[in-house]
């Protein structure tokens, strides 16, 4: 039997729940005892030390995104001149000291409200053409039941900035204002998210508030409608016939006598008959026209910036036109490989072309680039990836040579042919004949539209 004097030991046995703000709770049992006593002390302490450093950290926080380049100059001055002009007795420090102080206390009540701003930012069109502009509407409310000091809200417009500034709002007001989004070369620009800003005039402090919205928008390539005849050179969509001869398709070409092995149902009964032996129908081969479109991406093959924005504009018309005649369509450009693996990799990128919006979608977004795949590679790959290809127009600028061009036929299969659409601003629009190969020379992309037109007519 045990027994325990009361007046010694005390233990006291207590449960507590704490909860950790994820849906699970902690129980923690433990005892009251002058041990229990050490663990209480304990315990609080590390809460306390958690407690000073998540405050630390968000006080370090709040004063490195308040504090301005000029504002830590200010307080430089409030908070080391002033006492070191004071012990030095100074005067001249300890005025520079007043003088931060008094900065700093005027640019206190400037950081005052903002967050009970509502901001909405509206662009009324998602897509546009290179070489216009788009007006987006700014929509400020002050949703609190006090005065709003005047502010400022960033706008970020791709790599730009346009600031508006907010007057005086009273509570339940609004401020509306227009927004010019310049779209005047093709690309995505993205636009927001847009930030409150509160600042004092003299750009001590400052205090933003980001609103997380992004609107995105697409500048498309400029385009031009060509004749849904510009094909020009292209089989026609149900199908012409070429120079094969088969045994069975829909185009008759001629009789010839029967071999075995030959289809009874295409046995000509009449011919038969006047002849005395059987007789066969001959067709001419038929298919559907594929067109692909290859557009070249290697900075070295252009002259220049607007060099390459006019061969996306010529790859986008062509593009939209087959598309909206319902023709079998492939458009392709080359990936980016980095140097090291250029001798071992190949690879292309195929664009979407189930609508003429997610075609010129997808051209907003394409650039150049020194890593970019040559012209012949990107064709040799094209050419094994692309299936039934009848026609190929390989879009390029002037720096591509007269003999790459003659012998860029050599990259695709017999029976495919092959135009080349050379863009060139300084040159003269014309069109010739390299080994066989068309050229089409244009300047502006009106000349696009003309020479095919020519061609078909």
């Amino acid at each position: 039997m045990t027994h325990t004097d009361s007046r010694f030991t005390r233990t006291e046995s207590r449960l507590t729940r704490t909860g950790t703000g994820f849906g699970s709770t902690t129980h923690t049992r433990y005892t009251s005892t002058r041990a229990g006593a050490l663990i209480d002390a304990v315990v609080w302490s590390v809460r306390a030390r958690r407690a000073v450093v998540a405050g630390t950290t968000a006080s370090v926080r709040w004063v490195s995104e308040t504090v301005t380049p000029a504002g830590w100059l200010v307080v430089t001055c409030a908070l080391v001149l002033l006492p070191l002009g004071l012990l030095l007795g100074w005067a001249e420090l300890i005025l520079a000291g007043l003088v931060g102080l008094v900065l700093l206390v005027i640019s206190l009540p400037f950081l005052a409200g903002g967050r009970a701003y509502s901001v909405a930012f509206t662009l009324p069109v998602e897509r546009v053409v290179a070489g216009s502009e788009v007006t987006g509407t700014l929509r400020i409310e002050n949703v609190s039941k006090r005065l709003e000091l005047p502010g400022r809200v960033d706008v970020p417009i791709g790599a730009g900035l346009t600031d508006v500034h907010v007057p005086l709002l009273r509570p339940g007001h609004v401020h509306e204002e227009s927004v010019s989004v310049p779209a005047y070369r093709r690309g995505v620009i993205d636009v927001g998210p847009v930030t409150t800003v509160r600042s004092d005039p003299l750009g001590v402090l400052k205090r933003e508030l980001a609103w997380a919205e992004v609107h995105r928008l697409f500048v498309h390539p400029v385009t031009v409608s060509i004749p849904s005849t510009s094909a020009g050179f292209v089989r026609d969509l149900e199908g012409n016939p070429t120079a094969d001869v088969v045994d069975s398709d829909i185009s008759f070409h001629a009789i010839r006598a029967y071999a075995p092995g030959d289809g009874q149902r295409h046995i000509h009964w009449k011919s038969t008959a006047k002849t005395g032996q059987l007789m066969v129908r001959q067709f001419e081969e038929t298919r559907r026209s594929r067109l692909a479109i290859l557009l070249s991406l290697n900075t070295a093959e252009y002259g220049s910036d607007d060099e390459f924005e006019l061969a996306v504009s010529a790859a986008g018309s062509l593009g939209v036109r087959a598309i909206r005649d319902g023709r079998d369509l492939a458009v392709v450009a080359s990936e980016e490989i980095p140097e090291i693996a250029r001798a071992a990799i190949r690879s292309i990128r195929v664009l979407n072309v189930l609508s003429t919006r997610g075609l010129l979608d997808d051209l907003t977004a394409i650039e150049s680039s020194p890593r970019a795949m040559s012209l012949e590679q990107v064709a040799a790959l094209a050419a094994q990836v692309i299936p039934d290809m009848s026609i190929a127009f390989v879009v390029c600028g002037s720096a591509v040579t007269t003999r790459r061009l003659q012998a860029l036929s050599l990259s695709f299969p017999p029976g495919v042919s092959v135009v080349v659409v050379l863009c060139d601003p300084l040159g003269t629009p014309s069109f010739r004949i390299l080994a066989g190969t068309p050229v089409l020379t244009i300047e502006i992309l009106d000349d696009f539209r003309s020479l095919l037109s020519r061609r078909v007519a």
